[in-house]
Order: C-alpha cells, then structure tokens, then sequence
C-alpha cells in the first residue's frame, strides 16, 4: 500500500492478511511492516511495525468517522466482534463519546465477556457480553463491526432508525457483515470507491448490480473538509464502509516517527553504509 503525503513524507505497508493465524501460530491475522521514505531523494527513514499503526488507524477511523455521523447526544455502543480492532474502535470511540452503555457479541462468549470486563474494570462503563447479534444491535446508537464474515451477521430489522455503523470487517470480496436491505435503507459513505466496491462492506450487493456509485452518499472525507452534509436528521441509518487507505497508514507512521524522534528511542542504523 503505496502513499505519498504532499510536503512531508513517502512511504508503503507491506501487509498481509491470514484468518487461521491465531489459531494455528499464536500470531496475529494481519501482519504488516512499514517503511517510510524522503520523497524528495527516496532515503528510507524509518522502518517500523505495520501491524500496531494498522490497528490504531483503523479504530481511529471508526471514531472519525462516528464524531461526524452519529447523532447528537449518542451515548450507547454495540461491537459485533471482540478482537483487537473491537478494542481499538472502542478506545477510538470513547475519545469522542460519553459512553454510558456498551454490548458485545462474538460467537465465542468468553472472547466477549473478556473485553466487557476489561472495558468495566479500565473505563467504568456498564458494558455486557451478550448472545445474540440483535442484542448488540437493537437499541444502541452507535454499531461498529469487526468480523471476517461472508453472511450478514447485522439485520436490517434489528437496527433502529438513528444508528451510526461503522462496518469495518469487510476486507475482501465475497465478505458482508451487513445485509443489503440495511444499505438500501441506510445513507452510505465510503473511503475510497474502488477500493471499497472491489473488497468492502458494498462489495456483494455492487457485484449484483443492487447497489451502484450514486447510491453512495460520499465519500468520509468529503465530510471532513465540508464539501458533503453527513447526518441530516436524527432518524436517518448512517452507515461508513472503511476499507482502510495507504494514506491512513502513512500519515499515523509519520506522526510514529515523529514522537520517536523526539524521544529519542528506537534503534538507529545507516542503510547505506
């Protein structure tokens, strides 16, 4: 993943994705390393761990991406997923939102009451694994998802009217963590219209020809800079397919080195020597 950030830094994540890893090798599904690069003559500055800036920027924009779209007052969360990006969505959306009730679903219960506990005993927020996907779902103002999965595991008739979803799972083609009629009732915005036709949440129902580029409200960017309105009414289903993007990536490991820098940590080598 290749990005150039103009007046500063250069630089490309090598990233892989393999969903058996925890599993089979005790590692993590996504690995990833990153070099950052002077763009005016190519010199590597830094090569850093992938795998943490790639955690950190994903949840990052899960929160960017609530503070922009969520309804005003929102104070309730619910995660379909419990691993390490439900955790950092969550730190992500506890920055930006006074959250006062959190649930959790995952097909494995204690995965579940893992981060609940660890949210009730860090943050003194009244969090619950629960059962059911609707439990996680219905009555709560902001969803964020975080599976692997190729069936919807989020039903339109379970999510009020109101409900910020922050679908984050979908990484490549064939997955959906959200069924169709939710995005055909819903107004969507996306990172990048390629990259999320081709592997997001939109994937499926772009393949089918249901869903199509003027379906797509904008992209979450157009909000950020104003060119685009996000939330409109308090009744509306507001939904963010992220993919993720380089320049994600590439801005926080520059923000890294800078702190590192300062600092003065991490180990120092001369690669043209």
């Amino acid at each position: 993943m290749p990005c150039s950030v103009i007046g500063s830094v250069a630089g490309v994540k090598a990233v892989n994705v393999h969903p058996d890893n925890p599993q089979k090798y005790n590692l993590p599904t996504v690995m990833a390393v990153i070099e950052l690069v002077d763009p005016d003559n190519g010199y590597p500055i830094a090569i850093m761990d992938g795998t943490s800036v790639t955690n950190l920027r994903t949840g990052a924009a899960a929160g960017v991406a609530t503070k922009y779209l969520a309804k005003e007052n929102a104070d309730s969360a619910g995660f379909i997923g419990s691993g390490v990006q439900a955790l950092l969505s969550f730190l992500a959306l506890q920055e930006i939102m006074e959250i006062n009730e959190i649930k959790i679903h995952n097909r494995h219960l204690e995965s579940s009451e893992k981060m609940a506990k660890m949210i009730r005993d860090t943050y003194g927020i009244d969090a619950k694994a629960v059962e059911t996907a609707r439990e996680a779902v219905t009555g709560l103002d902001v969803i964020t998802t975080t599976t692997h999965s190729r069936t919807p595991v989020v039903l339109s008739k379970w999510v009020d009217e109101g409900t910020h979803i922050n679908a984050m799972g979908a990484d490549a083609p064939g997955k959906q963590e959200l069924e169709t009629e939710l995005l055909l009732r819903s107004k969507i915005l996306i990172d990048d219209w390629e990259q999320a036709s081709h592997s997001g949440e939109i994937n499926i129902p772009v393949e089918a020809c249901v869903i199509g580029i003027d379906d797509i409200h904008s992209k979450i960017g157009d909000i950020l800079i104003g060119s685009k309105v996000g939330r409109s009414n308090e009744k509306e289903i507001t939904i963010f397919d992220s993919t993720g993007l380089a320049v994600q990536d590439i801005a926080t490991a520059w923000k890294v080195y800078e702190k590192a820098v300062k600092l003065d940590v991490g180990l120092k080598l001369d690669l043209l020597a």
